[in-house]
């Protein structure tokens, strides 16, 4: 995995680990544990250094949650052993030595600190005496994480903490790892993790080890200079940069489109910047829309939604038109995934009004799918299921944008990875054509190429989107508003990511006084034209209503614009053909004259067509181009 690698860390820092599946990053954790040893080379840690990790296997146990937490603690649980011993053996001396230790450990203040880890995690003040057995595998993970964290450490190690993790969570645990003093290694796929943690970057490449400075986004920016390099590392971006740089040489001396020209510069220079890093990504897909679409799509009206008979949400009125692009957002344990499934019509809407459109075709996304799956059939069958009369090579060309080749595509899924059976369920949703996409944290498991991938295919999705999601990059990439769910309620919110942490981290400070800076009132909640507040909420709620309706006229214009560039590079390169064989001499020679005049009225018929279609072009562009500045405005 590994050859003629040097690394060194140095004490304090924080360094992300990043590379693709399989390349060895967990093996770089068995390596300092001391469970795998270097076929050649060396390995050394600073003497005496305590060293955290955090386990990845479930441990099923009948201790409550706050011990298992504090069994993290391996020097507090010795010295509680030893007290035991001395004060079973009637060792008063002994005893009170032991108890001088547990005073300077601050044994007395462990049960609040393993309480505070729990709470910050996402657990209930009502979950610390449960048992581990009465846990779900995900938040058993949590509890790992939480038992890692409460263990005295030089160097702690963590595989993919924020799996599992719900967006709260992940603020927490950012901000408890920016206070570490110790060393940090973490390996993670979520990249706004990564910027708001991360000091330093190890990328596996090519059986290399290579230690960039900064957090991820500096990576990217470092790593794309160092591919710049490689002409053939971005072979595939040169046919769009070619178009650009066209545009630019066409129009950037015309004052009437030195605007346009100058946005088409910048465009090219945010490519050349930052593509590169995703230039050799392996997936490459879309979700395709349902042929027919309803408006509405679907709608709750005085809907309650819950379990068994106990109301979670009360009050839910929502309506999704086609476009609608939706994150929600709220405390753990607030009904996310319930109002998901009241969404989906799975049971959990108690009472109400559910009005589906005619056309309405739902594609649902959520861990608990993966164990839906036949684990036995290979991803080739389980869309050739759906489509037993598709050909065979279609089926395999859908499949290698999700980077199933081969005998790969034919393989049971047993084996797969976890990442790899999310793809396929992604691949399955895909394959059937959905004009709604319900997704509750599509991103666990997911490697941060296929993460690029998905927020690329969601951004292309005509239909509409509702995203429960942690990973904050792909929710501001792809939503456009979002839903509070909070307090039994389901309404619009009007702040952003950036006011929802804030919200959250006065929130957490007590729980009951209200919070120093007041969470956007729910639009449902808020007075007409009652303050400056409430007036500059509604023209906030204008803006987006104008800015969803711009995007359903501009998406036209777009395929169009689209249609046009690939008329334009067909009749470029015809143009280029019939111009190579007219600069050919023979083409002048006696006897060659009746395809000499031939060729000739071919120049003229392309340069006449491409004109037009420049033409067409143009005109068309520029209405894109309005509308984007309207859209940025």
């Amino acid at each position: 995995m590994l050859e003629g690698v040097n690394l060194t860390v140095q004490p304090g820092q924080r360094v992300a680990i990043v590379g693709a599946n399989g390349a060895g990053k967990s093996s770089l954790f068995q390596l300092l544990l001391g469970q795998l040893a270097p076929e050649q080379g060396s390995v050394s840690l600073p003497g005496g250094c305590r060293i955290a990790h955090m386990a990845q296997e479930f441990e099923a146990s009948s201790r409550s949650a706050r011990d298992f937490v504090l069994d993290g603690d391996f020097e507090l649980r010795r010295m509680e052993r030893e007290l035991a011993d001395a004060e079973a053996r009637g060792d008063d001396h002994e005893a009170a030595r032991i108890h001088g230790e547990l005073d300077v450990h601050e044994a007395w203040s462990a049960p609040r600190r393993a309480e505070t880890l729990l709470r910050g995690l996402g657990f209930a003040d009502s979950d610390t005496d449960r048992p581990v057995s009465a846990f779900s595998g995900g938040w058993r993970i949590r509890l790992n994480l939480a038992q890692a964290l409460m263990r005295p450490s030089d160097l702690l190690l963590l595989d993919e903490p924020t799996n599992h993790l719900d967006l709260d969570a992940c603020l927490w645990l950012e901000n408890w790892l920016r206070r570490y003093p110790g060393t940090l290694l973490f390996i993670s796929h979520d990249r706004d993790f990564m910027d708001r943690v991360a000091t330093h970057l190890v990328h596996f490449d090519q059986r290399k080890l290579e230690l960039y400075t900064g957090n991820y986004t500096a990576f990217e920016t470092q790593r794309s200079e160092r591919l710049a390099l490689q002409q053939a590392n971005y072979e595939r971006q040169q046919a769009r940069i070619a178009e650009i740089q066209r545009f630019i040489d066409r129009f950037k001396a015309k004052a009437t489109k030195a605007k346009q020209a100058q946005s088409r510069v910048k465009a090219l220079e945010r490519m050349e910047k930052i593509a590169p890093a995703h230039v050799d990504s392996p997936f490459s897909f879309e979700f395709p829309v349902a042929e027919k679409v309803s408006n509405p799509l679907l709608s709750i009206r005085q809907g309650e939604a819950g379990h068994g008979h106990t109301p979670i949400l009360r009050d839910i009125n929502v309506t999704l038109l086609p476009g609608s692009r939706i994150g929600l957002l709220g405390p753990n344990g607030a009904g996310k995934s319930t109002f998901m499934d009241a969404l989906r019509g799975a049971g959990t809407l108690l009472s109400g009004e559910r009005t589906c459109g005619e056309h309405l075709a739902i594609g649902y996304f959520a861990q608990h799918q993966l164990e839906a799956l036949d684990l036995d059939a290979s991803p080739f069958l389980h869309l050739q299921r759906l489509a037993p009369k598709a050909s065979e090579q279609s089926v395999r060309n859908f499949l290698g944008g999700f980077d199933f080749h081969g005998d790969e595509a034919l393989t049971p899924i047993r084996s797969f990875s976890g990442g790899e059976k999310a793809r396929v369920a992604l691949a399955v949703i895909a394959w059937q054509r959905p004009n709604l996409l319900l997704l509750d944290e599509p991103t666990n498991h997911l490697d941060l190429e296929m993460r690029q991938a998905l927020t690329m295919a969601l951004q292309n999705f005509d239909g509409a989107i509702v995203v429960v999601s942690h990973d904050r990059h792909l929710l501001r990439n792809t939503v456009d508003d979002f839903w509070l769910v909070c307090d039994g309620t389901v309404a619009e919110y009007d702040g952003d990511l950036e006011d929802y942490e804030r919200w959250l981290a006065e929130r957490r400070k007590d729980e009951e006084a209200p919070p120093r800076r007041e969470l956007p009132e729910p639009a449902a909640q808020a007075p007409a034209n009652t303050s400056a507040t409430a007036l500059s909420a509604d023209e906030r709620k204008a803006r987006k209503r104008r800015e969803a309706e711009l995007r359903k006229q501009l998406s036209p214009f777009r395929k169009q614009q689209a249609a046009l560039e690939k008329d334009m590079e067909r009749l470029q390169a015809g143009l280029q053909d019939v111009e190579h064989r007219l600069a050919e001499p023979e083409m002048y020679q006696e006897g060659q004259k009746a395809r000499l005049k031939e060729l000739l009225g071919e120049q003229a018929e392309l340069k006449r067509q491409l004109e037009a279609a420049e033409s067409q072009w143009l005109e068309v562009s520029e209405t894109v181009e309005e509308m984007e500045a309207a859209l940025a405005e």
